[in-house]
């Protein structure tokens, strides 16, 4: 079959990878450059030239196995993550990073604060009611007499409003801690439903003191996977950056994309772009995709790489690879920076850091590249539609995957891509 890519982030590579043997692919980037999200920038320092990654950063072997399995398809090299995390608090100067008793302790002075012990006692309360959750929703499901219930559970801020928590809990771990994994604005995170939130954390195993997981990263970059996929197919002129696909519309005898360079013809189409982008490319759009994917919400994020450690906490011991920012007059997005020469073991003597959202405090001396990005939001509506997928796929020769029909992660970016290879008779991983 003749098929058409639109988009190259995580789940389009992955199903050009699964199905370019048995079919004749061809894909379609509106950037001009391949990998959506995952995104290498190489910097200039004293050491010489160094990949960083700006945007796809880390991943666990346990909670993305088929992740896995596409990097040891392609002999992509990987090595440990420092994956470490802290929070600055400016509003009270509490900072603290999560790793051992001298970080959680990085301000002396916190062993005298009554409410940063209550903050270490709510988050075991949280890890043990969140485990309890999971046990409920899951025997829910099992159950026969059980009936639908509520899939989900309650939201974040149902469920915090029946537990006495405290405020040093939500407002300096909870709420940091979910905004910074999921870039998601601080006033909204508490819309995700409990049983999401929880099912990640102990997938990560972060729901269980001493359970972490072994982080990873790309050796070199995490660019090395895309360049692995699209390398063959750009060579045969099969890769069309800086082409964005402006209409797709079903045909008598296929689907036939509207581009640049005028309209192409296949007998399918996968769209692996947003879910909101997706939708307005459908110039025939079914009452179901519109509603579907009109639930599939961004939160928009700019990312400054920089050198200006200002944005690292005050008290070095708190320093972490994830750097979370509370600030008293916070933006409508999350604020944090990420260490990436100690997240990559960059040999390089100048910290080299990636901070979201709060460009006004970083020293424009010291800004390398300005980015935008966008991450699903995880809220009730989206976490419903997440099901619909297998019922949209096929219709009218088009397919749709992306991270968005899971948390946001590549794990569900490749997991939604196996969804529609597996169907138009692709490769296993």
């Amino acid at each position: 079959m003749r098929i058409a890519v639109v988009g190259t982030g995580i789940a389009g590579v992955t199903c050009v990878e699964l199905l370019r043997r048995r079919h004749d692919v061809t894909v379609f980037e509106a950037e001009g450059r391949p990998g959506g999200h995952t995104h290498t920038v190489t910097v200039e320092v004293p050491e010489g030239p160094v990949p960083v990654d700006t945007g796809f950063l880390v991943y666990t072997e346990r909670a993305y196995p088929y992740l896995t399995r596409l990097f040891a398809r392609l002999q992509i090299p990987t090595q440990p993550a420092d994956m470490s995390f802290s929070v600055s608090d400016e509003v009270t100067g509490i900072e603290w990073r999560g790793t051992s008793p001298a970080t959680v302790f990085a301000q002396p002075r916190n062993l005298l604060r009554p409410g940063f012990w209550r903050m270490l006692v709510d988050i075991g309360r949280f890890n043990r009611a969140g485990r309890r959750l999971l046990a409920q929703l899951e025997a829910r499901e099992a159950s026969e007499a059980g009936g639908p219930g509520d899939p989900f559970g309650p939201t974040l801020a149902e469920f915090l409003a029946t537990g006495h928590w405290s405020p040093g809990f939500v407002e300096r771990y909870l709420v940091p801690i979910g905004s910074a994994i999921w870039s998601a604005d601080p006033a909204h995170l508490l819309e995700m439903p409990t049983g999401t939130f929880a099912a990640f954390f102990a997938r990560h195993g972060l729901l269980r003191f001493g359970d972490q997981a072994a982080w990873r990263t790309v050796t070199g970059g995490t660019r090395r996977y895309v360049d692995a996929v699209l390398g063959p197919l750009e060579r045969q002129g099969r890769v069309h950056l800086g082409c964005p696909v402006r209409a797709i519309r079903s045909t008598a005898s296929g689907v036939e994309l509207s581009t640049p360079k005028g309209p192409a013809h296949f007998d399918q189409v996968v769209v692996a772009c947003h879910g909101e982008d997706a939708l307005a490319l459908l110039a025939d759009a079914s009452e179901d995709e519109r509603q579907v994917l009109a639930a599939m919400r961004y939160q928009p994020n700019e990312a400054l790489l920089h050198t200006d450690r200002r944005l690292l906490p005050r008290a070095r011991r708190a320093w972490a690879s994830w750097n979370y920012h509370r600030l008293a007059d916070p933006p409508e997005a999350p604020t944090l920076t990420y260490d990436i020469t100690r997240l990559q073991s960059l040999p390089t003597a100048e910290r080299l850091l990636v901070t979201l959202n709060r460009s006004d405090a970083v020293d424009p001396a010291r800004v390398l590249r300005r980015l935008h990005y966008a991450h699903p939001v995880v809220d009730r509506a989206q976490v419903a539609a997440r099901a619909w997928q297998h019922r949209l796929n096929g219709r009218r020769g088009i397919w749709f995957c992306g991270a968005y029909w899971g948390d946001g992660f590549h794990e569900d970016g490749v997991r939604s891509a196996l969804a529609v290879t597996r169907r138009l008779g692709g490769e296993e991983l």
